[in-house]
C-alpha cells in the first residue's frame, strides 16, 4: 500500500496555482498545511478556473464570505446577488445553459474583494468512483503512452480529488500535492486542469479513455471528476446514515463489528504495543550485528482510532462524495470490488444489500434520481481458469461479487431504469490484480454512455446478453436468451458454463446452440438464442453458472458485449457436498475439496478415452 504525504494549498484560490513540473520538484518531506476554508470571500474549491459547468441543468455556485456580507456573482452576463449567512456560507443559482466550447468567466464581488474564475466551458461532467483499478493512471497501462502522446484535448477538463477518509461529512476539499511512495513523486490533487499529455498521464486510465471517446463523439466539453481511491470497499462509499437503515443480517453484523472495534480501541495501549514491537526489532537487529538505520525511530504518536479507518462504512463518502453534493453532473461510472472479496458468502450478501443503496445515495447527492450510473464489474486476478482446474477455480468470492454487481444492475433495469449501465471486464484479464488492459475497459464503458446518453443507440449495442427463460429436461439445461449470441472465436466452442445437480458439485458444461433441423445441404440449423448445457458428469442438472471464477473461462458475447457472470442457484461458497453430506469449509480447504472434483473428472475422461480404443 502506498504511503501518502500531503502539501496542501490554500482552500479557495480562483485560478490554477501549481504546475505539474513544479509538483515533481518539490522535496519529498515538505508538508505545508493551509486551511481548507479560506478567509474572506471565496468560492468552494469545486469552482475554479478551467472547470466544466454541467449543461442543461440549473447552475449552482457557492462559497464563503464574512457573515452578512453581500455577494454578487456574474456568470455569462447574468448577475445574482445574495447575502452570506452566519456560518459564512452563500449560494446562488443561474438558469441552465447550453453546451459551449467558448470560454466564459465567473466573478464573485464582495465588499472589498473580487474573485474571477477564467476559461470555463459548458458541457457534461462525469464522476469516476471506485478503487485502484479505476484510479490506476494512464501512464501505467498497456498502450498508455500512445494515449498520452495524443492527449491534446483542450475541451476536456480534469479534477482529481484528494484522498480523504473520515466519519463526519465535509463540504470542501483541499488543493494539494500528495506524495506517493509507489511512484516516488508528488501528485497534484484538487485542481481543475486542461487536458494535455502532462496532465492526462496522472488521470485514471479508464476515466481518460471514457472522456476522450465521449468528447470525440459528442463534440461537447467534458469534465471528469476522479473520486476513486485504492483499497476501498463499497460500504466506505455509501453514506453511514444510509447503511444504518439497512436491516439485513450481513449489514447489521458488519456494523456491529465496527462498533465493537471502535469501542475497544485504546490509543495509549496501541502506542505501547508499537513501542514494544520497535524495541524488539531493534534488539533483534543488534543481536544479528545489523546497523540501526538513522531514519528508524521509536513511535511517539498514537495512531488514529478505527473510527477514521479508510473502510469504515461511510468514511469515503463523507470525505470525498459529500464535498460534491449539490454539484450538477451528467453521470457517474464505478469500478470496484477487490477489497470486498475477502468476506466470503456473508460479504457478498452484504455487497448485494449495500450496492443498490449506494447508487441511489449518489443520485440523491447530485439531485438527480435518474442520474446515469455505469457499473464496471470486478476485474480479474490470478491464474486463468481452464478445463483442468475448472471447479477448483470456482472457489473464490470474486464471482459472487460480480454476481452482486450484475444483479444490482438488473434490479434497476427490470423496473424500467433507462439510465443504469453495466459492462463486464473479466475478459480483460491479466494475472496481476491490477490488469493493465484499462483502455478497452474505458472504451466499453463509453459504449454504454454513447448508446444511452448521446444518441448512438442504433449504432452501438451495450446491453449484455440476458437469460430470458430457463428450461430443464432430459439431462440438460436450456437457456433461452433475449438476443442472439456467439463465441468470440468465430464458431469455436462456447466456454464458461458449468452445471450441477442436487449434490451442488459443478462441472464444466458442453454448451451448444439448439439444433432445430437440417438445411438443404444436410448441415445443422441452429438457434443461437437458445443454449443447451450438458455434462457426462451431471446426469440430472438443476442449476448453471457462467464465468464463475476470479479469472474465468467465458467467451459468449453479442456484438462485442460479454454475457455477465451469473448463476441460477443460491448456494453458499463455503458449503461442499462430501461423502454423502454437505460440509462447511473455509479458505484453502474449499479449494482442496473442489480440486478433487477436477481430479475425478480427469479420471473419468481418461477412462472414457481408453474404452473407445
Amino acid at each position: 500500500m502506498q504511503m501518502i504525504k500531503r502539501v496542501v494549498c490554500s482552500g479557495f484560490i480562483a485560478a490554477g496555482l501549481f504546475s505539474p513540473i513544479a509538483a515533481q520538484k518539490m522535496p519529498r518531506e515538505d508538508v505545508v498545511e493551509f486551511p481548507a476554508v479560506g478567509a474572506g470571500l471565496c468560492f468552494n474549491n469545486l469552482f475554479q478556473s478551467n472547470m466544466v459547468i454541467q449543461r442543461d441543468k440549473p447552475v449552482n455556485l457557492w462559497g464563503r464570505a464574512d457573515p452578512g456580507e453581500m455577494v454578487t456573482v456574474t456568470l455569462a452576463g447574468k448577475q445574482v446577488t445574495t447575502t452570506a449567512g452566519k456560518d459564512r456560507s452563500w449560494k446562488v443559482t443561474f438558469p441552465a445553459m447550453a453546451a459551449s466550447s467558448k470560454p466564459i468567466n465567473v466573478t464573485a464581488k464582495g465588499k472589498s474583494q473580487t474573485l474571477t474564475l477564467e476559461n470555463i466551458l459548458v458541457g457534461d461532467v462525469w464522476v469516476l468512483g471506485g478503487q485502484s483499478n479505476m484510479e490506476f493512471p494512464l501512464s501505467k497501462v498497456e498502450d498508455g503512452n500512445l494515449e498520452i502522446a495524443s492527449a491534446h484535448f483542450s475541451n476536456i477538463r480534469i479534477l482529481t480529488l484528494p484522498n480523504v477518509s473520515q466519519p463526519d461529512p465535509v463540504t470542501n476539499f483541499s488543493r494539494l500535492h500528495e506524495w506517493s511512495d509507489w511512484s516516488g513523486r508528488h501528485f497534484r490533487k484538487g485542481d481543475w486542469d486542461v487536458c494535455s499529455p502532462q496532465i492526462a498521464k496522472e488521470l485514471s486510465a479508464i476515466g481518460y479513455v471514457f472522456a476522450r471517446r465521449i468528447h470525440m463523439t459528442s463534440q461537447v466539453p467534458i469534465g471528469v471528476v476522479d473520486a476513486s481511491v485504492g483499497g476501498t470497499t463499497v460500504e466506505a462509499w455509501t453514506p453511514a446514515a444510509v447503511i444504518d437503515k439497512i436491516e439485513s443480517a450481513p449489514v447489521k453484523n458488519l456494523l456491529t463489528a465496527w462498533d465493537q472495534k471502535i469501542a475497544e480501541w485504546d490509543g495509549a495501549k496501541d502506542l505501547e504495543n508499537q513501542i514494544k514491537r520497535y524495541e524488539n526489532k531493534v534488539a533483534k537487529m543488534k543481536r544479528e550485528g545489523k546497523a540501526i538505520p538513522a531514519k528508524m525511530k521509536a513511535p511517539t504518536k498514537q495512531r488514529p482510532s478505527p473510527a477514521y479507518d479508510r473502510n469504515r462504512p461511510g468514511n469515503y463518502y463523507a470525505g470525498m462524495i459529500a464535498p460534491l453534493e449539490g454539484l450538477a453532473i451528467k453521470g457517474a461510472i464505478f469500478h470496484q470490488g477487490y477489497n470486498n472479496c475477502f468476506g466470503g458468502t456473508e460479504g457478498a450478501k452484504m455487497y448485494r444489500d449495500v450496492f443498490p443503496k449506494m447508487i441511489t445515495a449518489w443520485r440523491a447527492a447530485f439531485n438527480d434520481p435518474q442520474m446515469p450510473f455505469g457499473i464496471l464489474s470486478l476485474c480479474t486476478a490470478g491464474n486463468k481458469q481452464n478445463l483442468t482446474n475448472y471447479t477448483e477455480m470456482m472457489a473464490d468470492t470474486g464471482p459472487f461479487i460480480r454476481e452482486a454487481q450484475y444483479q444490482t444492475f438488473l434490479d434497476f433495469y427490470k423496473v424500467g431504469d433507462e439510465n443504469i449501465g453495466f459492462t463486464s471486464t473479466y475478459d480483460f484479464r491479466r494475472r496481476w490484480y491490477h490488469p493493465q488492459l484499462k483502455i478497452p475497459a474505458g472504451e466499453r464503458a463509453a459504449r454504454w454512455a454513447l448508446a444511452t446518453e448521446y444518441g448512438q443507440e442504433k449504432m452501438l449495442g451495450w446491453k449484455p446478453p440476458m437469460v430470458a427463460e430457463i428450461k430443464k429436461d432430459n439431462g440438460r439445461i436450456m437457456l433461452h436468451m433475449d438476443t442472439s449470441t456467439r463465441a468470440v472465436d468465430d464458431g469455436g466452442p462456447i466456454e464458461g458454463f458449468a452445471i450441477a445437480g442436487k449434490d451442488r458439485n459443478f462441472h464444466p458444461a458442453e454448451a451448444r446452440f439448439l439444433v432445430t433441423g437440417k438445411d438443404k445441404r444436410g448441415r445443422d440449423q441452429k438457434n443461437n438464442k437458445v443454449i443447451v448445457l450438458t455434462s457426462s458428469m451431471v446426469q440430472e442438472p438443476i442449476h448453471f453458472r457462467y464465468a464463475w471464477g476470479r479469472s474465468p473461462m467465458g467467451n459468449l458475447q453479442n456484438k462485442g458485449v460479454p454475457m455477465a457472470t451469473q448463476r441460477s442457484d443460491d448456494w453458499p461458497l463455503e458449503e461442499v457436498y462430501v461423502d454423502g453430506e454437505f460440509k462447511v469449509f473455509a479458505g484453502r480447504q474449499i479449494r482442496a475439496e473442489l480440486r478433487k472434483l477436477d481430479q475425478e473428472r480427469a479420471l473419468q475422461k481418461a477412462k472414457s478415452a481408453l474404452e473407445k480404443k
